[in-house]
C-alpha cells in the first residue's frame, strides 16, 4: 500500500474518531455528483477521493477490485482497453463520480431490467465502520461466498451504513453486435409486448417506452453474438411500423437514457420527477401525462406533481415503491418509500437497525439521507 493511501485511510479513521468523541455526524463523500438524491445532505462531508486507484485487475477473471475514491470513468476506460465493461450501466451524473459514489447510490441504467443491478456484481468489500476500524467481507470470486450478503447491503446504502474502502466488482465482455429496433405503439401493448420477448430466447439487454396516456414509443436494444442479434433483429422488424434505429443514433438514445439527458428527464426541471419501482407485468399507473419505462416496465417515471402519500399508495397498489427522484423543492424527509409501509419488507426494517447499531453504534454515519 502507498504511503498517501496509507495516510488517506489515517485521516479517515481519525475524522471518525473526532466525530464519535464530539458526537457529529459525517456525511461521506466521492465526486458529489449525486447530492441531490436522498433525503436532505446534513452532516460534515467525510471526502473519500484521496483513496483511489485500481488495486487489481484480472480480465480472464472478470473481476476487478477498486478503491472507493477512484473515478468511474478511470475505472471503465480500464474495462474497454479489455472489452468489458460494468453490465448495469451505472449513470454518471458528472464526470467527477467515484466508484464509492456508483455504489452507494445503487442507481443503475439502461441494462439493470436485464442483466442485473449493482447488488448482483458486488463479490466482497473493505469497509471502515463506525469505530475506525478495518472489516473485509466477500472475495474476487463468486464462489468465496463467506461474507458476501454483507457486501451487498452497501449498494443504496448512501453511506449511512460505513464508509467503502474497496470494492471487487464482477464485470462482463462486451457484446459483439447490437440493434436497436423502435416500434410506436401505447404503453399497454408495450408492456405486454416487452415481457412477451423477454420471455423468449431473444437478446434483449435494453427496453424503454415513452409516450402519453394515448400513444408513444417502445424501443429495444438487443446485443450479443451476430448471428443472434440479426435474427431477433429480423423477428422484431416484423412488427408492425417496426423501425431499425442507426447505429451511431442507438448508441447516443441509450447513453441518453443511461445520463437521464433525453428531453424526458430534462423537462423534470420545471416539476417533481418521480420513480415508480413496481411489478413488471403492472398496468399503466393511473397517472396523467408524460411517463417513461425501463426495464421491462420494472421501472416507471413520471413529472409531475404528487403528494409522497398519493405517490405511495400507487407504488403499493402494483407491488412496489415510489421515490421523489428530483425536485425543486424536496422535502427534508419522505423522499423514499418507507420500509415499514410495505408487507414484503417490514420485516426488514429491524434488520437494517441492527445491521446500523451493530456497524455504527455511535450513529457518525446517521445522516437521515437513507431512511
Amino acid at each position: 500500500m502507498s504511503t498517501a493511501s496509507q495516510a488517506a485511510l489515517a485521516d479517515f479513521k481519525e475524522q471518525i474518531l473526532q466525530a464519535k468523541q464530539q458526537q457529529t455526524i459525517l456525511r461521506i463523500a466521492g465526486g458529489q455528483t449525486k447530492n441531490w438524491y436522498g433525503n436532505a445532505l446534513q452532516g460534515y462531508p467525510l471526502l473519500t477521493k484521496s483513496y483511489q486507484g485500481i488495486l487489481d485487475y484480472e480480465p480472464e477473471e472478470l473481476v476487478i477490485t477498486v478503491c472507493a475514491g477512484t473515478p468511474l470513468e478511470e475505472v471503465e476506460l480500464a474495462l474497454n482497453h479489455h472489452d468489458q465493461m460494468l453490465a448495469f450501466e451505472p449513470p454518471h451524473f458528472g464526470a467527477l463520480t467515484t466508484i464509492g459514489g456508483m455504489i452507494a447510490a445503487g442507481l443503475a441504467g439502461p441494462g439493470r431490467g436485464h442483466y442485473g443491478g449493482i447488488r448482483d456484481f458486488v463479490l466482497g468489500c473493505k469497509i471502515m465502520d463506525g469505530r475506525g476500524d478495518i472489516l473485509s467481507f466477500g472475495g474476487k470470486v463468486m464462489k468465496n461466498v463467506a461474507g458476501y450478503d454483507v457486501s451487498r447491503l452497501l449498494p443504496s446504502s448512501l453511506g449511512t451504513l460505513a464508509l467503502l474502502l474497496e470494492v471487487s466488482l464482477k464485470v462482463l465482455p462486451k457484446p459483439v453486435a447490437s440493434a436497436t429496433i423502435q416500434v410506436p405503439m401505447n404503453q399497454a401493448k408495450a408492456i405486454t409486448l416487452m415481457n412477451t420477448w423477454a420471455s423468449q430466447p431473444l437478446p434483449l439487454s435494453a427496453s424503454t417506452w415513452q409516450g402519453d396516456e394515448t400513444s408513444g414509443t417502445l424501443s429495444i436494444r438487443l446485443s450479443g453474438a451476430q448471428a443472434a442479434v440479426r435474427s431477433a433483429q429480423a423477428k422484431l422488424l416484423t412488427t408492425p411500423d417496426a423501425k431499425i434505429l442507426d447505429p451511431e443514433m442507438a448508441n447516443q438514445f441509450w447513453l441518453m437514457m443511461r445520463e437521464q439527458t433525453q428531453d424526458f428527464f430534462i423537462n423534470h426541471e420545471q416539476t417533481d420527477l418521480w420513480r415508480f419501482a413496481v411489478n413488471p407485468l403492472s398496468p399503466p399507473l393511473p397517472l396523467p401525462g408524460n411517463q417513461c419505462i425501463e426495464w421491462l416496465g420494472g421501472q416507471r417515471w413520471f413529472l409531475g406533481q404528487l403528494g409522497a402519500e398519493q405517490a405511495k399508495q400507487i407504488a403499493l397498489a402494483h407491488g412496489g415503491h415510489a421515490t421523489l427522484f428530483k425536485s425543486l423543492n424536496k422535502p427534508n424527509r419522505g423522499v423514499f418509500t418507507q420500509l415499514q409501509d410495505q408487507a414484503l419488507t417490514a420485516p426488514l426494517a429491524p434488520i437494517v437497525q441492527r445491521l446500523r447499531s451493530t456497524f455504527d453504534p455511535d450513529s457518525v454515519f446517521q445522516t437521515g439521507r437513507m431512511p
